[in-house]
């Protein structure tokens, strides 16, 4: 563990387009997150891990060799054999949250790697028994190698995101959540932000969508595409109750600037319409939980006739090396999230690297 913030050795966040080495994810398990679908979201991770595996290795965290036997055995695709399987018992999938946030710095000419290791308390003490993956990120310093930070800090991955050119985009709706670290103050939290990720400006958006239980999350309602480009989450449906809310969050980045005082070009992305559970409970489905590999973009659609295609037509031209690849998400959002919940970038520290860990 370093005592030095990564900021003060030169480290940062790179953006998620970052070349990776690889992509990290957990096996999904728990009847209890997706109630009769674990079978339908094991079919969408194989879908996932065969669109990524040509392009870069996945790292698959399994519970038990049995398991990885299993899972193995299924994986009957080309670039199977980049798949590593590492096993170490998790509760649950969402890796994006509690599992390492990698960082990269320029040092004698040679890229290194690091990660940050935040507190991890089930998006303010909601869910007890998953506050059990708060452990990954250390358990996973023998298999890394490499610096492992402690900010000591409640964070999770899916509030923050980054466009790799001094700036990290937020919600207030999460990060100021006195059920996350009601002893800090937005400027203390913006120094953390400052010292474990490298930026130099937060630009803060309001509310999350409705029916996120993370407390408004970033990678539901806007993304960076480019260093000055993001994609924003709007609802069409003046009387959807996630109207008013993506309205002013819009025009919250309308007037936003980014580390060199440039506005930022806004990208409107649609909805996908009320999702919800067997109990009529609103589920958080939005098309901004894409997630950002080597050649691939993997996007969350939901069966909606228009829409679904309409987010692939905006995305296809922001990402023109890369092939957006929609997946029907409708049994995963019943975990509460989708693709960008369930992955996590590790970035590449070499031309062409491939990484186990």
């Amino acid at each position: 563990m370093n005592h030095r913030t990564p900021a003060e050795l030169g480290y940062r966040m790179p953006a998620e387009w970052h070349r990776h080495a690889a992509t990290w994810l957990a096996w999904p398990k728990d009847p209890a997150t997706w109630p009769e679908r674990v079978p339908q979201v094991e079919e969408i991770f194989l879908h996932m891990m065969r669109m990524l595996t040509p392009h870069e290795t996945v790292n698959l965290l399994v519970e038990d060799e049995e398991a990885k036997q299993s899972i193995a055995e299924r994986c009957n695709f080309d670039g199977a054999e980049n798949i590593h399987f590492h096993r170490l018992s998790t509760v649950d999938s969402w890796v994006r949250d509690y599992g390492p946030n990698f960082l990269v710095r320029e040092s004698n000419g040679r890229r290194e790697l690091a990660y940050n290791d935040w507190v991890f308390n089930a998006w303010g003490s909601k869910y007890e028994d998953l506050k059990r993956d708060d452990a990954i990120p250390k358990q996973l310093e023998g298999v890394l190698n490499v610096p492992r930070f402690e900010p000591g800090i409640v964070m999770e991955g899916g509030s923050i995101e980054v466009n790799g050119a001094g700036v990290v985009m937020t919600t207030e709706q999460c990060l100021l959540n006195p059920n996350r670290n009601p002893h800090l103050d937005r400027a203390g939290i913006e120094q953390h932000l400052k010292d474990f990720l490298g930026v130099e400006n937060v630009l803060w958006l309001g509310e999350g969508i409705v029916g996120d239980d993370t407390d408004g999350h970033i990678d539901d309602i806007a993304r960076f595409v480019a260093p000055d480009t993001i994609v924003c989450a709007l609802e069409e449906d003046p009387a959807d109750e996630n109207y008013e809310l993506l309205r002013e969050n819009y025009r919250q980045l309308q007037g936003a600037t980014d580390a060199r005082g440039q506005n930022y070009q806004v990208i409107p992305l649609p909805m996908p319409g009320r999702i919800s559970n067997a109990d009529a409970e609103r589920l958080p489905a939005s098309y901004a939980n894409f997630y950002i590999a080597n050649n691939v973009v993997l996007l969350p659609v939901f069966g909606h006739p228009r829409n679904d295609r309409r987010a692939v037509e905006i995305l296809q031209p922001l990402f023109p090396d890369r092939r957006v690849v929609p997946i029907n998400c409708e049994p995963l959002v019943w975990g509460m999230g989708t693709i960008h919940c369930v992955t996590q970038q590790q970035p590449a520290v070499a031309e062409g690297m491939r990484a186990e860990g």
